[in-house]
């Protein structure tokens, strides 16, 4: 359902502010007060004195300074009752409602506007991500269910027979349909925020050589040169499923942008300095500029192939390597390399314990 477009969102007025040059609320109403006491103070004076009546003198005074106050403070509430109007349009379901600030505006009030926008973009973003999502999570479980179905309904009318072929066709389906669940119960534990590790010493190199079998495998057909330059005297501690995971979904994204017939390196190095395992993944060729880096791993985020297309998938891999990396106090990220894309992922040496991180 797509969400209805507010009248609101259309027309963004812009703040009035008089004085919306001072960088505090406080000065600026304390400025008013002042602007508006002189001026009642000033205009009884010159009341009085020309011989008006006091009666009339002063409610003449007090009209005047209230009129003052109100054309002042008008501007200084304008970004809240804009922020008022798009919080009502955002709870109908209108994310692309903004709230209009004055450029010269740097006090509270102008802070609390531009965050409210921030704020307004994020959940624009989420509410399209999810919308993405349920049309992907449909599309991709529609494909194999379907397949099966017709699989399975060929075998039951006796139309094929189960021969090795066909049971394996059933097989690779299922293996789809496992994947795809895979991934959505791995979203579930992001959006819990945690996981539990189970926490063992390994050998680092070992380690890369039984994560890579299954992708080699799976690549076979592309004939990418993989180089692995990981010395075997590392050791790493951490849980091996999850970063099983880590290192799975960046080493297939490596193999999945690079052209066939090209080369992929892994290379691996104790930092000792910062007591870490800093790993390069690198796929020769392609490049990410930086203004794409950081959006590459926000989820339902799909990567391009190739001039106008996109990788497919679900778009959750590098999402859930940057999580399995920071559930160990790590971190992944693009770096600078005229080589091409270059992930750089870095894990501590030894577990340290999310609440002594903290």
């Amino acid at each position: 359902m797509t969400a209805p477009t507010s009248k609101r969102s259309k027309k963004l007025l812009k703040s009035e502010r008089p004085i919306g040059l001072f960088s505090s609320l406080k000065v600026e109403l304390s400025f008013i007060i002042l602007v508006a006491t002189a001026i009642a103070f000033v205009m009884a004076w010159f009341l009085l004195k020309v011989g008006l009546s006091g009666w009339i003198a002063m409610p003449l005074t007090l009209v005047v300074a209230l009129g003052i106050t109100y054309f002042f403070s008008r501007g200084l509430t304008t970004p809240l009752r804009q922020m008022r109007d798009a919080a009502e349009a955002m709870a109908d379901g209108d994310y692309t409602v903004r709230v209009k600030t004055d450029d010269t505006s740097n006090d509270e009030v102008g802070q609390l506007a531009e965050s409210f926008n921030e704020m307004a973009g994020e959940l624009q973003h989420a509410d399209q991500m999810r919308r993405d999502m349920v049309a992907n999570v449909s599309h991709e479980l529609r494909t194999p269910v379907s397949a099966l179905q017709a699989m399975l309904e060929n075998l039951a009318d006796g139309v094929v027979e189960p021969t090795p072929a066909n049971l394996e066709g059933i097989l690779n389906q299922t293996h789809r349909l496992s994947d795809l669940i895979a991934f959505l119960l791995d979203l579930s534990r992001m959006e819990a925020g945690a996981a539990s590790l189970d926490i063992e010493r390994f050998n680092f190199a070992d380690f890369i050589d039984e994560t890579l079998k299954p992708l080699e495998i799976a690549d076979a057909g592309h004939a990418h040169d993989i180089v692995v330059q990981v010395p075997k005297s590392i050791t790493l501690e951490g849980d091996q499923d999850r970063l099983r995971q880590l290192f799975t979904n960046i080493i297939a994204n490596a193999f999945k942008h690079s052209a066939d017939n090209t080369t992929v390196l892994i290379q691996a190095r104790e930092d000792r300095q910062h007591g870490t395992v800093v790993t390069n993944v690198v796929n020769f060729g392609s490049q990410i500029p930086r203004e794409k880096r950081a959006d590459i791993f926000r989820r339902f985020v799909k990567g391009k192939t190739g001039p106008g297309t996109e990788s497919g998938g679900t778009g959750l891999g590098l999402s859930i390597a940057r999580w399995a990396a920071q559930l160990h106090g790590g971190n992944v990220r693009v770096v600078d390399d005229s080589r091409g894309a270059d992930f750089e992922i870095s894990l501590p040496k030894y577990h340290v314990a999310e609440s002594a991180r903290a």
